[in-house]
């Protein structure tokens, strides 16, 4: 399959190729600011456009330059549902929606990004997510509803809605990933599979709905709803950090 990976950076991080791939760097810097170097093929794409549908696999190698970095870095695919864009300034024009991912994802605290108890909310975790299809203007009065979250009774009700509606798995990654390992995604119509370092860590029957778009990127974010209904959102400290990728290779499952 022919891709194209378009960078996205803020001031001073960099996208840069190395040898065999490539080498995303975010600068040191307070809170408050964020700071992001991403590689993906959708940003210029309708929601609809997006390229990836199943069956799809990926392999690649990967290493950070520290192993518990503040904020979130990762690689893999999502259907961009948070993105918002009225067409203007080169980007496609699109709504929020509800979540459909499967990637290798770390989350540094306070990050808290599962809806069920019993998988990992943050820390280094492959993971799939998949929701129904409910066109944009359907949600529309949930995004009404945004300024009464910071009530947490009303907070609580809508997590736990959101519980029942999106489905998620995940198995938590305990390695030294300031070191190279091997990370594949298989994504079938009916199955994920995760497999790291040749070894299957995670097979669900959780298979996000198509179309994904393929993204690698390194941040210093936080996005928090917990069980209890808080929520969280913003910027955190961080060091200069950077994600190495080597050796990616994608293509259809026979």
């Amino acid at each position: 399959m022919e891709f194209t990976l378009n960078p996205t950076t803020t001031p001073k991080a960099s996208v840069n190729c190395t040898r065999n791939g490539w080498r995303l760097e975010i600068p040191v810097g307070e809170r408050g600011t964020y700071r992001l170097a991403q590689l993906d093929d959708y940003a210029a794409l309708p929601r609809a456009h997006f390229l990836h549908s199943p069956p799809w696999t990926c392999s690649l190698r990967a290493r950070v330059s520290a192993s518990n970095l503040p904020g979130t870095w990762g690689f893999g695919l999502w259907n961009d549902p948070f993105g918002f864009s009225l067409g203007f300034t080169g980007k496609a024009g699109r709504l929020p929606v509800l979540p459909n991912a499967a990637w290798f994802f770390h989350a540094s605290s306070p990050n808290w990004l599962s809806f069920r108890d019993n998988i990992p909310s943050h820390g280094f975790f492959a993971g799939a997510t998949r929701s129904p299809h409910i066109p944009p203007l359907v949600l529309a009065p949930v995004f009404f509803a945004l300024p009464f979250m910071g009530l947490r009774p009303i907070s609580f009700l809508i997590r736990r809605l959101a519980s029942q509606i999106i489905q998620q798995d995940a198995a938590a990654i305990d390695v030294e990933v300031s070191q190279w390992h091997e990370y594949s995604i298989k994504w079938l119509r009916e199955c994920s599979e995760f497999i790291l370092d040749g070894k299957i860590i995670l097979q669900t029957s959780i298979s996000p709905g198509p179309t994904l778009g393929l993204v690698f990127w390194i941040d210093n974010q936080f996005a928090a709803w917990t069980p209890e209904g808080r929520l969280g959102y913003g910027t955190l400290n961080n060091p200069p950090a950077w994600l190495e990728i080597e050796s990616f290779k994608q293509k259809s499952v026979i």
